[in-house]
């Protein structure tokens, strides 16, 4: 797998675990640094898959590349959909629209 793909899913499944313990006080920031490592690693698969001589054409089809498969294998089912989605946004050559917060 590449290695930046490999670190962001370490730490990425770390916030995921850190996020499921947390206590009430820690939560929302807990939640906070599982969102942002998600979209780094996100971030990474996106710069990893633009170098790919070959793409594949649909979702799909890039799930079966070895390194998609071994993320897809070590992510908590919770969260798959999130990551085909965004997969699939990489695929169809599209940029995510960041959501604005409001607090």
């Amino acid at each position: 797998m590449d290695t930046n793909i490999e670190k962001a899913l370490r730490t990425t499944l770390e916030y995921w675990d850190r996020m499921k313990k947390s206590h009430e006080d820690e939560a929302e920031d807990d939640a906070n640094q599982f969102e942002a490592s998600f979209y780094r690693m996100m971030d990474h698969i996106r710069e990893w898959y633009d170098q790919l001589g070959t793409k594949p054409d649909t979702v799909e089809d890039a799930l079966l590349l070895p390194d998609m498969a071994e993320v897809a294998e070590q992510l908590p089912v919770e969260i798959m959909l999130n990551f085909e989605t965004e997969l699939e946004l990489i695929v169809d050559g599209q940029i995510r629209e960041d959501d604005e917060k409001y607090d």
